[in-house]
């Protein structure tokens, strides 16, 4: 009897390869690594890289200027105490050996995220009663760089901050670090 079942698997004609679990198993992963390729390209495609500067070539050479200008906020011994009250940016200004009828018209603040440019917000001050006052409004909590440039910037100040920060912040005293 056992000879019979087995000349009846062996006449029985083979099933084609597409019938077969095996050759289906092995093409399931290549499959898979195309599509998660296809998937990958299309989103390196469709998202922007908010890191990079379209214009780096021109920020690469305006960085000689914009060092001279924080040298320039040093020698006039430029310290800026800044207050971030609810959407309220208050700066007071102070600098070594200059009177106070030099002070610029105005100023103008930019409150940057290190890797997420998208979130970057700036703001124009106006003298209000022997503070700079302006609208701005309070950014996540975290590590934030501020920089404090003058209305015609010919000077600036840059530090970092982490906020929420309670108090005057102060930046500059050739540190270029806030102090809370």
């Amino acid at each position: 009897m056992k000879v019979a079942a087995a000349m009846t698997s062996l006449s029985r004609p083979p099933r084609p390869w597409y019938r077969e679990p095996w050759p289906w198993l092995l093409m399931a992963g290549p499959l898979v690594v195309i599509v998660a390729a296809l998937f990958t390209a299309w989103l390196a495609v469709s998202s922007s890289d908010g890191l990079v500067a379209e214009d780096y070539y021109r920020k690469g050479l305006a960085a000689g200027e914009t060092l001279a200008r924080s040298r320039r906020a040093e020698e006039l011994g430029i310290v800026a105490g800044l207050r971030l009250v609810s959407d309220e940016v208050r700066i007071r200004l102070d600098a070594a050996g200059q009177d106070v009828a030099a002070r610029p018209r105005g100023l103008i603040v930019t409150l940057s995220h290190p890797t997420r440019a998208g979130i970057d917000q700036q703001a124009e001050l106006k003298p209000e009663d022997g503070v700079y006052v302006g609208r701005l409004r309070l950014p996540a909590a975290g590590h934030w760089l501020i920089v404090v440039e003058d209305d015609t910037r010919s000077w600036r100040l840059m530090g970092s901050v982490l906020l929420p920060a309670a108090g005057e912040l102060q930046i500059g005293r050739q540190t270029g670090d806030v102090r809370g």
